[in-house]
């Protein structure tokens, strides 16, 4: 089975120019490549194939225009391809009915101030070993983390910016698992709205409900970064500030979800849920009068 494994980095100022640098290719590329597919739709033509769009972006970069393009490594400019044509891949089996969950919509342009990344195969990264280093082909060495140790040499990967302006690096690996020894302990999950879940045995599970906690400091960001005007600094500033809140939220409610999930699969042999669509069970209160 394939896993990811995320890491936090930490770039030079040098190096965080030259990751915006390699963003911005792989979006005018991926973009490009979407804008032509769309034109080819209109005009009645069939998607164009990913050897087609890769040629094509050969071309490109020969122009004028866009001969910026091979300021950066040629190996993300080429994944942001192949995401794309995964990307429509995905959305016609759903539309074929071929593909299982919700309604994959087609691919939609991207935008400067989302998340950014960009994937490095094989080629175009090396790890060091006992080093706090990894090298990123036209980046360099850039400091990491590492807070876990990879099961195998990773396939690929991906450079990663948030919202909140953190790095990171995140790597595919393959793995075996190791069965976990057996046990004759069974549990039952019982989710809840004033305790997040109750066990079978009795054991109820507070929510850490980080949210709650800092919806007062939220609204005041939310109502900060509302007052500012469209495109200046201090706009910027304040949505950096909002998007760290939103970040440290996320990062609680995750840390919290998978402790648990790790804690409750170790000790327990049998786990039984009930068959519940919890997103669709929210009670909805009316005012009175």
């Amino acid at each position: 089975m394939k896993l990811r494994y995320q890491y936090r980095i930490y770039p030079t100022d040098q190096q965080k120019r030259l990751m915006s640098q390699l963003f911005g290719c792989c979006r005018v590329v991926f973009n490009d490549a979407l804008a032509y597919c769309q034109e080819q739709y209109r005009a009645g033509n069939k998607k164009p194939s990913s050897s087609e769009l890769s040629k094509r972006l050969t071309e490109l970069k020969k122009t004028e225009e866009k001969e910026w393009l091979t300021e950066v490594s040629s190996v993300p400019l080429q994944q942001s391809l192949r995401d794309l044509e995964q990307s429509y891949c995905n959305f016609f089996k759903s539309c074929k009915g071929q593909r299982k969950g919700k309604k994959v919509k087609p691919p939609r342009f991207k935008k400067r101030k989302c998340k950014q990344s960009a994937r490095f195969t094989d080629n175009g990264f090396k790890i060091y070993p006992d080093s706090n280093y990894i090298h990123l082909a036209k980046i360099g060495d850039i400091k990491v983390i590492w807070s876990r140790e990879l099961p195998a040499v990773p396939s690929s990967v991906t450079l990663i910016k948030d919202s909140a302006d953190r790095y990171f690096v995140s790597f595919v690996v393959e793995f075996n698992p190791k069965q976990l020894p057996e046990n004759q302990n069974s549990v039952g999950i019982d989710l809840g709205i004033t305790d997040f879940a109750t066990l079978s045995n009795g054991e109820k599970i507070k929510s850490p409900q980080p949210l709650k906690k800092q919806l007062n400091r939220l609204r005041k960001l939310q109502r900060n970064l509302s007052r500012k005007q469209k495109g200046s600094k201090r706009r910027a500033v304040a949505r950096k500030k909002l998007a760290k809140l939103h970040a440290k939220i996320s990062d609680t409610r995750n840390d919290f979800l998978h402790k648990l999930s790790t804690k409750i699969i170790r000790e327990n042999q049998t786990i039984v849920l009930e068959d519940l669509n919890v997103s669709g069970s929210a009670i909805r209160f009316r005012p009175n009068g």
